[in-house]
């Protein structure tokens, strides 16, 4: 899942303000940041390595030490300390470790396999984006609007108006993830561009997963709070 974890973001901070929307943000997608950070530490590597031929079914990673379960105990209590301490407030701390449980619990119905600890232990999760992947993006498509709309609402409620440009800019950033797993959940940029082979500086698909995250991060953080007024 991409565009769902960032939504959880959203609702978090607007529930606890007292935390930041980044580290909300970076709680929300952080199983993912550290699978990513983990393929350059040759812990994760990820395949294919044409990334212009890759795809949500080709894709080939064992994600055992940011994806597996064992393993989320120790990046729940990395989360909630990291709030903490930073915010002074269990309270944030908590919503930071839940968001960490979130991804793990929405992965499982809409994500890559995953496993006890170890390819070789019990698998945790449909594994959909290998076995069934646009069942997988319709849930996430599902978990979206259902969240962005509760978010909507809930600014709404606490009196906050928003500009339907600004709703526009933040909405669009989550058509615009989930339209790009749809364009590569079973076709490759390769064939639908017919791009010949090409000796590019990178090997993986690795750098242009990693130039999303940030890309969405740093949107969200920036448009979400910017044209948030509150009423007189």
């Amino acid at each position: 899942m991409l565009a769902g974890h960032f939504s959880t973001a959203l609702i978090a901070h607007q529930k606890f303000p007292k935390g930041s929307l980044l580290y909300f943000l970076i709680a929300s997608q952080f199983q993912d940041l550290l699978w990513l950070t983990f393929h350059y530490l040759g812990l994760e590597p990820t395949g294919p390595s044409d990334v212009l031929g890759a795809t949500l079914i080709n894709m080939t990673v064992d994600m055992v030490y940011s994806h597996d379960l064992l393993p989320q105990i120790f990046w729940i209590i990395v989360i909630f300390g990291v709030g903490k301490l930073l915010f002074k407030d269990t309270k944030v701390g908590l919503v930071g470790s839940g968001l960490v449980l979130g991804h793990f619990i929405l992965d499982f119905f809409s994500g890559h396999p995953h496993h006890f600890f170890g390819a070789d232990s019990q698998t945790v999760g449909l594994g959909l984006y290998a076995s069934n992947v646009y069942l997988a993006i319709a849930i996430e498509v599902i978990f979206t609007i259902t969240t962005l709309s509760y978010f909507l609402i809930g600014e709404a409620k606490l009196g906050i108006q928003r500009s339907s440009k600004s709703k526009i800019l933040i909405i669009g950033l989550f058509v615009f993830g989930i339209a790009f797993m749809l364009s590569i959940a079973t076709t490759s940029f390769r064939v639908w561009f017919n791009i010949p082979e090409i000796n590019l500086p990178f090997n993986t698909n690795v750098p242009m997963l990693i130039m999303t995250y940030v890309f969405m991060i740093l949107y969200l953080n920036y448009f979400v709070p910017k044209y948030q007024k509150n009423r007189t």
